[in-house]
């Protein structure tokens, strides 16, 4: 069974309030779907985020890309599921082989490479979740499906809106959340210590800076933010000065957690080399899909950093359930983020919610490849543009 055809779409989805952090703010958010079509009729789907300030991405670039590739040729007829993971895990595409940091066209692949298991999920009659179970990827702990937990996320927003996620947190009972830092004008010291005067000790709190700091001054900034006793400090500095990050391990107080910095493989095994972390921010979409994403997991256990399995605001329901699957079947995830669509998306391309329940608590997805029907009408009404490529 081959692959026919690819349906690219330009979506833009709308989102409940203005996301914001130190880096960038949205309304929307304009995501990459990928419909593939295989020569049975079976169709899947696939998302990508694409953000220029993340891994140089845009939509144009997504379409470019993944027009240039005679994709039926480079995947070949897989025989069972496990001979798709396989072929997944070792497909190599030009544009990010070539690319020191391994992140440009991450966005594209992941959106490709999740439409394929979809598609030869439901033909095969297997989950994706058993991707993870066949990836031929050493050192990776995996076990059978189990339920997860998600954390909670407080935005720098308004004081206001602030206090009130504050009190949600507490209320729905979750164990961790993510607090943003680092934005001009607000005092992180007096914000953080009225978080936890609302949240008590007993939640995790960790801390994402968005690039915020300099390097220079990093040392007396994070003095104010211990005040909540964080247990982790995500992308501190820009990209451009993360390798002055090993002069403040052990000195800041707070593991650090890499993001912006950590895109592709290239930039893990840098991270290691260069004792820039202690954490890894692991995206499916800025990391190159399920598979590649795996694969820097598996290097983050080997080496005993930690790992968060993150998420990008405005994914649909098409990314949140494949972070899902590959949630419940890994062993030694941190800190776990997604899941949000009913919390932050206006609309979403599905019926069916997969949002998190009650303290973050999430259950395994059911049925063959991602466990969710696109609805095409809903992705009718998002659509901005779309490019349908036929192989013969």
């Amino acid at each position: 069974m081959s692959l026919a055809s690819l349906t690219l779409f330009q979506i833009a989805v709308p989102l409940k309030k203005v996301v914001r952090h130190a880096s960038f703010e949205r309304s929307t958010s304009e995501n990459l779907v990928v419909q593939a079509t295989l020569s049975d009729g079976v169709t899947g789907y696939g998302e990508g985020v694409p953000r220029t300030y993340v891994t140089g991405e845009s939509i144009e670039s997504t379409f470019a890309l993944l027009s240039r590739h005679d994709w039926p040729a480079l995947i070949g007829k897989p025989s069972d599921y496990a001979d798709l993971s396989a072929r997944l895990a070792r497909l190599e595409i030009p544009e990010i082989a070539s690319d020191p940091r391994g992140m440009a066209g991450n966005a594209a692949r992941c959106a490709l490479e999740l439409a394929l298991l979809d598609a030869y999920g439901r033909r095969f009659g297997q989950s994706v979740g058993e991707a993870v179970a066949f990836a031929p990827i050493e050192g990776l702990d995996r076990h059978p499906p189990a339920r997860v937990r998600y954390s909670s996320a407080i935005t720098a927003d308004s004081r206001r809106g602030e206090i009130v996620s504050a009190i949600k947190t507490r209320v729905y009972g979750f164990h961790q959340v993510k607090i943003k830092v680092g934005m001009d004008g607000q005092d992180d010291g007096e914000r953080l210590s009225r978080m936890r005067r609302i949240l008590g000790w007993r939640i995790d709190a960790r801390l994402d800076a968005n690039e915020a700091f300099r390097a220079d001054e990093l040392l007396e900034r994070a003095r104010a933010l211990r005040v909540c006793r964080p247990s982790a400090l995500e992308q501190p500095v820009p990209h451009a000065e993360v390798d002055r990050l090993a002069e403040f391990k052990g000195r800041l107080g707070v593991p650090i957690m890499l993001d912006e910095s950590l895109c592709g493989y290239p930039d893990a095994v840098h991270a290691i080399e260069r004792k820039t972390a202690d954490i890894l921010n692991v995206r499916l979409s800025k990391c190159g899909g399920i598979l590649a994403s795996l694969r820097i997991i598996a290097l983050a256990q080997r080496s005993g950093l930690g790992v968060q399995l993150g998420c990008h605001p405005g994914e649909t329901s098409i990314l949140s359930a494949a972070g899902r699957h590959v949630a419940c079947r890994l062993a030694g995830i941190r800190y776990l983020e997604g899941s949000y669509d009913r919390h932050i998306l206006a609309r979403n391309l599905t019926e069916a919610d997969v949002t998190f329940g009650y303290g973050g608590r999430a259950r395994p997805l059911p049925g063959p490849g991602l466990g969710i029907d696109v609805d095409p009408d809903r992705l009718e009404t998002m659509t901005l543009a779309k490019r349908t490529l036929t192989y013969a």
